[in-house]
Order: C-alpha cells, then structure tokens, then sequence
C-alpha cells in the first residue's frame, strides 16, 4: 500500500497524528454520489482517505454531492486531508462517486 506519510529509518510510516476513537467512516460509493452520514467532528481538522477503487471527490457540508469534475483521487493510496483550522472554513463532509468501478472509500478522524 503506497502512503504519503513520512518514513523512518526502516521504510515505515510514521503518523503525525493518531486516530480519534469512534470517528471512522466507511463509505460506499459507486455511480451516485455518496457521503459520511455523521459529521466530522467540529475539533477534526484532519482526515485520512483511503479508496479501493479510483473516484472523484469533494468536501463539504451535510448537502455535498460529488461528480466527475471534482477532485480525482486513485484507489490504493492513503493520504492525509485538512478539512478546516487557520481561519479555513470546516469541512463535516466528504461525498464521493466512482470513476468506473464501485468501491468503498475508508475515512478516519485524527487529532
């Protein structure tokens, strides 16, 4: 699995932030767009996304809709997200839609 986040000494991945008990999102997505059903918590200004298969994606509130012109975002890679803090607007959603094939995309909270 490839990750974004910086490696030790033996190719390790180091996190920078831990998970948040009880914040883990699993969504399924396919040729509608789908989103988290619980909001991200107002104190999470970070999320880790992880998709199994390729999808486009877009951040929001509880009304966000994804479609082929948002973000794309490639299956297989775990990557760490900002979703507000220094003055930036929160984001309490993520929707995403499929490229071509039905998948799920894996979300964590961290703090």
């Amino acid at each position: 699995m490839s990750t974004k986040l910086p490696l030790d000494s033996n190719d390790n991945p180091i996190p920078a932030l831990r998970f948040k008990n009880g914040a883990a999102h699993v969504i399924n997505f396919s040729a509608s767009s789908a989103r988290n059903v619980s909001a991200f918590s107002d104190e999470t200004r970070v999320i880790s996304i992880y998709a199994t298969q390729n999808m486009y994606v877009r951040f929001g509130d509880d009304a966000v809709s994804a479609d082929s012109g948002d973000h794309f975002f490639p299956a297989g890679q775990y990557y760490d997200v900002a979703i507000g803090g220094d003055g930036a607007g929160h984001h309490t959603h993520i929707a995403a839609i499929r490229v071509d094939t039905d998948g799920v995309l894996y979300v964590s909270e961290k703090e």
